[in-house]
């Protein structure tokens, strides 16, 4: 069970080191197709 534990730990300790930028990356995406709807909106 501590193993499993000790893995765990490790993955999402991994993922939130990378989960910074990932969320920049999906903030920049959202925004990207806000501005695309905007614009069809005022065509």
């Amino acid at each position: 069970m501590k193993k499993v534990a000790i893995a765990a730990l490790i993955a999402v300790s991994a993922f939130l080191s990378t989960a910074c930028n990932t969320m920049q990356g999906l903030g920049k995406d959202i925004e990207r197709g806000g501005q695309a709807i905007e614009r069809a909106a005022t065509r």
